[in-house]
């Protein structure tokens, strides 16, 4: 096949044959005879392109090599099948989205430092260079478990790498991971585009993702009704959004925001006042929140 490729296109060469070819200047596959070679992507059109991935595989020779256990969770979120080649598991699982600001660590780099922290081999599908999935299976017994806090903590420590976790639920059927995974990657993107957190869990973002996903037309509705008069007091605002994240207490709320309880009293009893919204009462200090994501939304 290597032969007749070479025939149409002439630029095609073997990864084999030419190890340090600038990997961005090709357009990269995976032969029928596990042959990686790469085509000059300005000898490509459109329909070269689509016919090529037709009959390879697309690959990208910065990333790892795929495990047996990756091909099976790329199958699974891809086509929603397995070839069999893996027999079928009924263990529990997550997805973990991740992304790593480009150029900082190399793909292979940051799969061994994963792998050295879970004290396991993670499967990790790529999206890119810099941003992918891993399956992450539940803790067994007499291990001990680590946060997502700790491993950044120990890549920006050790590595110096700068990078966001967006973790997913806990499932239990495997049939369920092409919905599960197209999900996450659209709440990750919605998640860390209104949250500074460097670890958000599907939980924790939930709030944003409802009220991204409402019509624009509701928001605004919600906005006026709630906020009213406070909707472009940025003040007032930033105080409510920190009394609610610090679970309504108020001398915690003032410490965080150096203000004496005095006053922030006073704010709080003029937001209550004017809004109608006794914002101490748990029930309404969630709608108020949600009215807040749809004022950064805006």
């Amino acid at each position: 096949m290597t032969h007749k490729l070479k025939h149409l296109f002439p630029s095609l060469i073997s990864l084999n044959h030419h190890p340090n070819a600038v990997y961005d200047d090709y357009t990269w596959f995976i032969t029928t005879d596990d042959e990686v070679v790469g085509i000059l992507t300005e000898d490509l059109s459109p329909r070269d392109l689509s016919l090529l991935e037709a009959i390879l595989t697309p690959h990208n020779p910065a990333l790892p090599t795929m495990t047996k256990e990756e091909h099976y969770w790329e199958q699974r979120i891809k086509t929603g099948e397995t070839d069999g080649a893996q027999t079928e598991s009924s263990e529990s699982y997550r997805f973990v989205y991740f992304s790593v600001q480009p150029n900082q660590i190399k793909p292979q780099a940051f799969k061994e430092a994963i792998s050295e922290l879970f004290n396991k081999n993670i499967p990790i599908l790529w999206n890119d260079d810099h941003s992918g999935l891993m399956i992450e299976s539940p803790v067994e017994s007499g291990d001990e478990a680590i946060s997502y806090e700790q491993i950044i903590d120990i890549l920006m420590s050790d590595l110096y790498v700068n990078i966001h976790f967006f973790v997913g639920p806990i499932m239990n059927d495997h049939a369920d991971a092409r919905t599960i995974y197209k999900q996450l990657i659209d709440y990750a993107e919605t998640a860390f585009r209104h949250s500074d957190q460097s670890v958000l869990s599907y939980v924790e973002a939930m709030p944003a993702i409802l009220v991204n996903e409402m019509e624009p037309h509701n928001r605004s509705a919600m906005i006026e009704a709630v906020l009213n008069e406070f909707v472009h007091d940025t003040d007032m605002l930033h105080t409510i959004e920190t009394f609610v994240q610090c679970h309504l207490n108020v001398s915690i709320t003032a410490k965080k925001l150096y203000m004496h309880r005095n006053s922030l009293q006073y704010r709080l009893d003029k937001f209550i006042e004017k809004t109608g919204i006794d914002i101490r009462q748990f029930p309404l200090a969630v709608t108020v929140y949600l009215a807040l994501l749809a004022n950064k939304m805006e």
